[in-house]
Protein backbone atom coordinates (compact mmCIF):
# COMPACT_ATOMS: atom_id res chain seq x y z
CA UNK A 1 0.00 0.00 0.00
CA UNK A 2 1.16 3.53 -0.80
CA UNK A 3 0.42 6.70 1.17
CA UNK A 4 -0.28 10.33 0.45
CA UNK A 5 -1.43 13.68 1.82
CA UNK A 6 -4.36 15.81 0.74
CA UNK A 7 -3.80 19.60 0.63
CA UNK A 8 -6.66 22.06 0.19
CA UNK A 9 -5.88 25.43 1.75
CA UNK A 10 -8.22 24.88 4.71
CA UNK A 11 -8.50 28.21 6.55
CA UNK A 12 -11.36 28.17 9.06
CA UNK A 13 -12.78 31.10 11.00
CA UNK A 14 -11.71 34.72 10.73
CA UNK A 15 -8.36 33.67 9.25
CA UNK A 16 -10.23 33.02 6.00
CA UNK A 17 -10.62 36.79 5.59
CA UNK A 18 -7.03 37.71 6.52
CA UNK A 19 -4.67 37.83 3.49
CA UNK A 20 -1.61 37.43 5.71
CA UNK A 21 -3.06 34.34 7.39
CA UNK A 22 -3.99 32.97 3.95
CA UNK A 23 -0.41 33.44 2.76
CA UNK A 24 1.05 31.77 5.84
CA UNK A 25 -1.30 28.81 5.40
CA UNK A 26 -0.05 28.21 1.87
CA UNK A 27 3.59 28.48 2.95
CA UNK A 28 3.02 26.04 5.81
CA UNK A 29 1.36 23.53 3.49
CA UNK A 30 4.37 23.73 1.19
CA UNK A 31 6.61 22.88 4.13
CA UNK A 32 4.37 19.95 5.03
CA UNK A 33 4.79 18.54 1.53
CA UNK A 34 8.54 19.03 1.71
CA UNK A 35 8.52 17.13 5.01
CA UNK A 36 6.47 14.33 3.44
CA UNK A 37 8.89 14.19 0.51
CA UNK A 38 11.72 13.38 2.94
CA UNK A 39 9.77 10.85 4.99
CA UNK A 40 8.55 8.07 2.67
CA UNK A 41 5.21 9.60 1.59
CA UNK A 42 4.70 9.03 -2.12
CA UNK A 43 1.81 11.29 -3.13
CA UNK A 44 0.29 14.67 -2.41
CA UNK A 45 -3.07 15.61 -3.90
CA UNK A 46 -4.03 19.27 -4.42
CA UNK A 47 -7.63 20.42 -4.60
CA UNK A 48 -9.18 22.66 -7.20
CA UNK A 49 -11.95 24.52 -5.40
CA UNK A 50 -13.43 27.89 -6.22
CA UNK A 51 -15.08 30.46 -3.95
CA UNK A 52 -15.42 28.16 -0.93
CA UNK A 53 -14.34 30.40 1.99
CA UNK A 54 -12.79 28.67 4.99
CA UNK A 55 -13.10 25.20 3.45
CA UNK A 56 -10.59 25.52 0.61
CA UNK A 57 -8.59 28.48 -0.67
CA UNK A 58 -6.56 26.36 -3.12
CA UNK A 59 -8.11 27.26 -6.47
CA UNK A 60 -5.04 27.55 -8.72
CA UNK A 61 -3.59 24.15 -7.98
CA UNK A 62 -1.54 24.00 -11.19
CA UNK A 63 0.60 26.89 -9.93
CA UNK A 64 0.94 25.23 -6.53
CA UNK A 65 1.91 21.94 -8.20
CA UNK A 66 4.54 23.60 -10.36
CA UNK A 67 6.10 25.27 -7.32
CA UNK A 68 6.14 21.97 -5.41
CA UNK A 69 7.99 20.40 -8.32
CA UNK A 70 10.88 22.77 -7.68
CA UNK A 71 11.15 22.21 -3.93
CA UNK A 72 10.66 18.43 -3.75
CA UNK A 73 12.65 15.53 -5.12
CA UNK A 74 10.63 12.31 -5.19
CA UNK A 75 7.00 12.78 -4.14
CA UNK A 76 4.35 12.60 -6.86
CA UNK A 77 2.07 15.65 -7.08
CA UNK A 78 -1.52 15.12 -8.23
CA UNK A 79 -4.45 17.32 -9.15
CA UNK A 80 -7.28 16.45 -6.86
CA UNK A 81 -8.86 17.60 -9.15
CA UNK A 82 -8.67 19.50 -12.43
CA UNK A 83 -12.28 20.26 -13.34
CA UNK A 84 -12.86 19.09 -16.93
CA UNK A 85 -16.01 21.09 -17.63
CA UNK A 86 -15.24 23.28 -20.69
CA UNK A 87 -17.15 26.04 -18.91
CA UNK A 88 -14.56 25.96 -16.12
CA UNK A 89 -11.37 24.89 -17.93
CA UNK A 90 -11.18 24.65 -21.70
CA UNK A 91 -10.04 21.12 -22.66
CA UNK A 92 -7.11 22.41 -24.69
CA UNK A 93 -5.94 24.41 -21.69
CA UNK A 94 -6.27 21.32 -19.48
CA UNK A 95 -4.16 19.25 -21.88
CA UNK A 96 -1.54 22.00 -22.05
CA UNK A 97 -1.16 22.49 -18.31
CA UNK A 98 -1.00 18.75 -17.56
CA UNK A 99 1.76 18.29 -20.13
CA UNK A 100 3.64 21.32 -18.79
CA UNK A 101 3.44 20.00 -15.24
CA UNK A 102 4.65 16.64 -16.51
CA UNK A 103 7.77 18.42 -17.77
CA UNK A 104 8.31 20.57 -14.68
CA UNK A 105 7.98 17.57 -12.34
CA UNK A 106 9.85 15.28 -14.78
CA UNK A 107 7.23 12.54 -14.71
CA UNK A 108 6.01 13.03 -11.11
CA UNK A 109 2.63 14.60 -11.96
CA UNK A 110 -0.63 12.65 -11.56
CA UNK A 111 -3.64 13.88 -13.57
CA UNK A 112 -6.71 13.71 -11.34
CA UNK A 113 -9.96 14.82 -12.95
CA UNK A 114 -13.50 15.56 -11.83
CA UNK A 115 -16.60 17.70 -12.10
CA UNK A 116 -16.51 20.04 -9.08
CA UNK A 117 -17.55 19.94 -5.44
CA UNK A 118 -21.18 21.01 -5.48
CA UNK A 119 -23.73 23.56 -6.64
CA UNK A 120 -22.17 26.58 -4.92
CA UNK A 121 -18.74 26.00 -6.45
CA UNK A 122 -19.82 25.38 -10.03
CA UNK A 123 -22.20 28.34 -9.86
CA UNK A 124 -19.01 30.43 -9.79
CA UNK A 125 -18.92 29.69 -13.53
CA UNK A 126 -22.65 30.17 -14.12
CA UNK A 127 -23.30 26.42 -14.06
CA UNK A 128 -26.57 25.85 -12.22
CA UNK A 129 -27.20 22.17 -12.87
CA UNK A 130 -24.66 19.84 -11.28
CA UNK A 131 -25.74 16.92 -13.44
CA UNK A 132 -24.93 18.83 -16.63
CA UNK A 133 -21.20 18.41 -16.05
CA UNK A 134 -21.40 14.62 -16.30
CA UNK A 135 -21.70 14.48 -20.08
CA UNK A 136 -18.98 17.15 -20.34
CA UNK A 137 -16.53 14.96 -18.44
CA UNK A 138 -17.56 11.95 -20.54
CA UNK A 139 -16.66 13.84 -23.71
CA UNK A 140 -13.50 15.63 -22.61
CA UNK A 141 -11.72 12.74 -20.88
CA UNK A 142 -11.34 10.83 -24.16
CA UNK A 143 -10.06 13.83 -26.11
CA UNK A 144 -7.15 14.97 -23.95
CA UNK A 145 -4.96 11.90 -24.71
CA UNK A 146 -5.60 12.50 -28.41
CA UNK A 147 -4.41 16.10 -28.03
CA UNK A 148 -1.18 14.78 -26.52
CA UNK A 149 -0.49 12.51 -29.49
CA UNK A 150 -1.73 14.26 -32.61
CA UNK A 151 -0.13 17.22 -34.36
CA UNK A 152 -3.21 18.38 -36.27
CA UNK A 153 -5.89 17.97 -33.62
CA UNK A 154 -9.48 18.87 -34.50
CA UNK A 155 -12.75 17.99 -32.80
CA UNK A 156 -16.46 18.55 -33.27
CA UNK A 157 -18.27 17.63 -30.08
CA UNK A 158 -21.35 18.58 -28.14
CA UNK A 159 -19.52 20.59 -25.49
CA UNK A 160 -16.47 21.98 -27.31
CA UNK A 161 -15.10 22.24 -30.82
CA UNK A 162 -11.79 22.92 -32.50
CA UNK A 163 -12.33 23.50 -36.21
CA UNK A 164 -8.85 24.38 -37.48
CA UNK A 165 -6.09 21.79 -37.01
CA UNK A 166 -3.77 22.69 -34.14
CA UNK A 167 -0.73 21.06 -32.57
CA UNK A 168 -1.46 21.26 -28.84
CA UNK A 169 1.79 22.00 -26.99
CA UNK A 170 3.72 20.97 -25.06
CA UNK A 171 3.49 17.24 -25.45
CA UNK A 172 3.98 15.19 -22.26
CA UNK A 173 7.46 14.57 -20.87
CA UNK A 174 9.49 12.34 -23.16
CA UNK A 175 10.27 9.68 -20.54
CA UNK A 176 7.33 7.35 -21.20
CA UNK A 177 3.71 7.93 -22.08
CA UNK A 178 1.61 10.59 -20.38
CA UNK A 179 0.74 11.26 -16.72
CA UNK A 180 -1.49 8.64 -15.06
CA UNK A 181 -5.17 9.60 -15.31
CA UNK A 182 -7.58 9.49 -12.34
CA UNK A 183 -11.13 10.57 -11.59
CA UNK A 184 -12.81 11.62 -8.34
CA UNK A 185 -15.43 9.03 -7.38
CA UNK A 186 -18.39 8.85 -5.03
CA UNK A 187 -21.03 6.29 -6.01
CA UNK A 188 -20.33 2.66 -6.95
CA UNK A 189 -21.40 3.54 -10.51
CA UNK A 190 -18.62 6.13 -10.81
CA UNK A 191 -16.06 3.70 -9.38
CA UNK A 192 -17.14 1.14 -11.95
CA UNK A 193 -16.89 3.71 -14.74
CA UNK A 194 -13.37 4.60 -13.60
CA UNK A 195 -12.39 0.94 -13.76
CA UNK A 196 -14.00 0.40 -17.16
CA UNK A 197 -12.16 3.47 -18.46
CA UNK A 198 -8.84 2.10 -17.17
CA UNK A 199 -8.12 5.06 -14.91
CA UNK A 200 -7.43 5.45 -11.21
CA UNK A 201 -10.22 6.11 -8.69
CA UNK A 202 -9.87 9.00 -6.23
CA UNK A 203 -12.13 8.10 -3.33
CA UNK A 204 -12.53 11.44 -1.57
CA UNK A 205 -14.95 10.23 1.06
CA UNK A 206 -15.99 10.50 4.70
CA UNK A 207 -17.10 6.88 4.76
CA UNK A 208 -15.82 4.09 6.98
CA UNK A 209 -13.46 1.65 5.30
CA UNK A 210 -15.98 -1.04 6.25
CA UNK A 211 -18.66 0.73 4.20
CA UNK A 212 -16.47 1.03 1.11
CA UNK A 213 -16.90 -2.56 -0.10
CA UNK A 214 -19.51 -1.71 -2.80
CA UNK A 215 -17.29 1.02 -4.26
CA UNK A 216 -14.12 -1.05 -4.08
CA UNK A 217 -15.80 -4.09 -5.62
CA UNK A 218 -17.30 -1.95 -8.38
CA UNK A 219 -13.89 -0.57 -9.28
CA UNK A 220 -12.26 -4.00 -9.21
CA UNK A 221 -14.98 -5.37 -11.47
CA UNK A 222 -14.66 -2.46 -13.89
CA UNK A 223 -10.88 -2.59 -14.12
CA UNK A 224 -10.93 -6.35 -14.66
CA UNK A 225 -12.96 -5.74 -17.82
CA UNK A 226 -10.65 -3.05 -19.19
CA UNK A 227 -7.75 -3.68 -21.54
CA UNK A 228 -5.13 -1.24 -22.78
CA UNK A 229 -6.97 -1.10 -26.11
CA UNK A 230 -10.20 0.29 -24.61
CA UNK A 231 -8.67 2.40 -21.85
CA UNK A 232 -8.90 6.19 -21.98
CA UNK A 233 -5.14 6.63 -22.04
CA UNK A 234 -2.11 4.82 -23.35
CA UNK A 235 -2.14 2.38 -20.42
CA UNK A 236 -4.41 1.06 -17.69
CA UNK A 237 -3.85 2.88 -14.39
CA UNK A 238 -5.13 0.19 -12.00
CA UNK A 239 -5.11 2.35 -8.86
CA UNK A 240 -7.68 2.75 -6.11
CA UNK A 241 -7.20 5.50 -3.55
CA UNK A 242 -9.38 6.38 -0.57
CA UNK A 243 -9.05 9.08 2.07
CA UNK A 244 -9.20 8.86 5.83
CA UNK A 245 -7.95 10.75 8.89
CA UNK A 246 -4.95 10.17 11.14
CA UNK A 247 -3.35 11.49 14.31
CA UNK A 248 -0.08 9.79 15.20
CA UNK A 249 2.17 10.74 18.13
CA UNK A 250 4.61 8.92 20.39
CA UNK A 251 2.04 9.35 23.18
CA UNK A 252 -1.26 7.77 22.13
CA UNK A 253 -3.32 9.86 24.54
CA UNK A 254 -1.86 13.04 23.09
CA UNK A 255 -3.04 12.00 19.64
CA UNK A 256 -6.55 11.50 20.96
CA UNK A 257 -6.48 14.81 22.83
CA UNK A 258 -5.68 16.59 19.56
CA UNK A 259 -8.85 15.20 18.03
CA UNK A 260 -11.21 16.41 20.74
CA UNK A 261 -10.01 19.99 20.77
CA UNK A 262 -12.67 22.65 20.28
CA UNK A 263 -13.44 23.13 16.59
CA UNK A 264 -12.23 19.73 15.45
CA UNK A 265 -15.63 18.94 13.91
CA UNK A 266 -15.84 22.16 11.91
CA UNK A 267 -14.45 20.65 8.71
CA UNK A 268 -17.43 18.29 8.56
CA UNK A 269 -19.74 21.30 8.87
CA UNK A 270 -18.07 22.93 5.88
CA UNK A 271 -18.26 19.72 3.85
CA UNK A 272 -21.98 19.63 4.60
CA UNK A 273 -22.32 23.26 3.54
CA UNK A 274 -20.51 23.02 0.21
CA UNK A 275 -20.65 19.37 -0.92
CA UNK A 276 -24.38 19.20 -1.37
CA UNK A 277 -24.07 16.18 -3.69
CA UNK A 278 -22.46 14.10 -0.90
CA UNK A 279 -24.51 11.81 1.33
CA UNK A 280 -24.43 13.22 4.86
CA UNK A 281 -24.65 11.43 8.19
CA UNK A 282 -26.15 12.72 11.45
CA UNK A 283 -22.83 14.22 12.54
CA UNK A 284 -22.89 16.57 9.53
CA UNK A 285 -24.41 19.64 11.16
CA UNK A 286 -25.02 22.64 8.92
CA UNK A 287 -24.13 26.20 9.89
CA UNK A 288 -25.34 28.21 11.84
CA UNK A 289 -25.74 25.28 14.23
CA UNK A 290 -22.52 24.61 16.17
CA UNK A 291 -20.17 21.92 14.81
CA UNK A 292 -20.33 18.39 16.12
CA UNK A 293 -17.91 18.22 19.05
CA UNK A 294 -16.04 14.95 19.52
CA UNK A 295 -15.29 13.40 22.92
CA UNK A 296 -12.85 10.63 23.79
CA UNK A 297 -15.51 7.92 23.79
CA UNK A 298 -16.56 8.94 20.28
CA UNK A 299 -12.95 8.90 19.14
CA UNK A 300 -12.65 5.25 20.17
CA UNK A 301 -15.88 4.48 18.32
CA UNK A 302 -14.50 6.15 15.19
CA UNK A 303 -11.29 4.15 15.42
CA UNK A 304 -13.22 0.91 15.91
CA UNK A 305 -15.53 1.83 13.04
CA UNK A 306 -12.75 2.35 10.51
CA UNK A 307 -13.21 6.12 10.23
CA UNK A 308 -10.05 7.24 11.95
CA UNK A 309 -6.50 6.18 12.81
CA UNK A 310 -5.19 7.57 16.08
CA UNK A 311 -2.51 6.75 18.62
CA UNK A 312 1.10 5.64 18.73
CA UNK A 313 2.78 4.21 15.63
CA UNK A 314 2.18 0.69 16.97
CA UNK A 315 -1.50 1.43 17.60
CA UNK A 316 -1.91 2.96 14.14
CA UNK A 317 -0.24 -0.06 12.52
CA UNK A 318 -2.78 -2.31 14.25
CA UNK A 319 -5.66 -0.07 13.17
CA UNK A 320 -4.44 -0.30 9.56
CA UNK A 321 -5.55 -3.93 9.20
CA UNK A 322 -9.02 -3.28 7.68
CA UNK A 323 -7.52 -0.82 5.21
CA UNK A 324 -4.99 -3.41 4.04
CA UNK A 325 -7.66 -6.10 3.83
CA UNK A 326 -9.97 -3.83 1.83
CA UNK A 327 -7.77 -4.11 -1.26
CA UNK A 328 -7.10 -0.41 -1.78
CA UNK A 329 -3.81 0.66 -3.35
CA UNK A 330 -3.32 4.07 -1.78
CA UNK A 331 -4.41 5.64 1.52
CA UNK A 332 -4.44 9.43 1.73
CA UNK A 333 -4.94 11.68 4.74
CA UNK A 334 -6.15 15.23 4.89
CA UNK A 335 -3.51 17.37 6.55
CA UNK A 336 -4.79 17.86 10.12
CA UNK A 337 -5.18 21.63 10.00
CA UNK A 338 -7.06 21.69 13.28
CA UNK A 339 -3.80 20.91 15.11
CA UNK A 340 -0.75 23.14 15.38
CA UNK A 341 1.66 23.44 12.47
CA UNK A 342 4.50 21.84 14.44
CA UNK A 343 2.20 18.95 15.34
CA UNK A 344 1.43 18.44 11.65
CA UNK A 345 5.12 18.18 10.82
CA UNK A 346 5.61 15.81 13.75
CA UNK A 347 2.81 13.56 12.55
CA UNK A 348 4.05 13.54 8.94
CA UNK A 349 7.57 12.60 10.01
CA UNK A 350 6.57 10.03 12.63
CA UNK A 351 4.00 8.28 10.42
CA UNK A 352 6.42 8.36 7.50
CA UNK A 353 9.27 6.84 9.47
CA UNK A 354 7.48 4.29 11.65
CA UNK A 355 4.19 3.37 9.93
CA UNK A 356 4.68 3.65 6.18
CA UNK A 357 7.65 1.22 6.00
CA UNK A 358 5.48 -1.47 7.59
CA UNK A 359 3.05 -1.38 4.63
CA UNK A 360 4.99 0.08 1.70
CA UNK A 361 7.95 -2.25 1.25
CA UNK A 362 9.12 -0.75 -2.06
CA UNK A 363 10.03 2.83 -1.12
CA UNK A 364 11.65 3.70 -4.46
CA UNK A 365 8.93 2.22 -6.68
CA UNK A 366 5.68 4.00 -7.48
CA UNK A 367 2.67 1.98 -8.58
CA UNK A 368 1.62 4.53 -11.20
CA UNK A 369 5.15 4.61 -12.67
CA UNK A 370 4.95 0.89 -13.31
CA UNK A 371 1.77 1.32 -15.33
CA UNK A 372 3.13 4.32 -17.20
CA UNK A 373 6.10 2.30 -18.38
CA UNK A 374 3.61 0.11 -20.28
CA UNK A 375 2.30 3.06 -22.33
CA UNK A 376 1.70 2.58 -26.04
CA UNK A 377 0.53 5.31 -28.48
CA UNK A 378 -3.09 4.94 -29.57
CA UNK A 379 -3.54 7.50 -32.36
CA UNK A 380 -1.94 8.40 -35.66
CA UNK A 381 0.37 11.38 -35.27
CA UNK A 382 -1.40 13.10 -38.16
CA UNK A 383 -5.08 12.92 -39.03
CA UNK A 384 -4.15 14.20 -42.49
CA UNK A 385 -0.63 13.50 -43.72
CA UNK A 386 1.28 16.80 -44.08
CA UNK A 387 3.07 17.76 -47.29
CA UNK A 388 6.71 16.62 -47.63
CA UNK A 389 9.21 18.86 -45.87
CA UNK A 390 10.89 19.56 -49.20
CA UNK A 391 7.82 21.47 -50.38
CA UNK A 392 8.05 23.68 -47.31
CA UNK A 393 11.80 24.22 -46.91
CA UNK A 394 12.96 23.62 -50.47
CA UNK A 395 16.00 21.58 -51.36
Amino acid sequence: MEFGLFIQGYLPGQKAHDPEAEHKAFMKEIEMVRCADKNNWKYVWLTEHHALPEYSHLSCNEAFAGYLGGVTERIHVGSGIFNLSPRVNHPVKSAEKVAMLDHLLEGRFEFGTGRGAGSHEIATFNIHDTSSTRSEWDEVIWEIPRMWEQKDYTFQGKHFQLDTPHNILPKPYTGSGHPPIWVACGSPATYQKAGEHGIGALGFTFSSVYDMAPQINAYKEGISNCSSENAVGQFVNDNLMITSAVRCTEDGQRARDQIVRKGSGYLVTLVTLYHDTFPHGPEAIRWPNPPYQLDLDTVEMLIEGGLLLAGTPDEVCEQMKPFVESGIDQLVFGVPNDVEYEECLEMIELFGQKVIPEFDTSPTEFRSDGFRQQAKPKFDTWQKEPPPLATVWGN
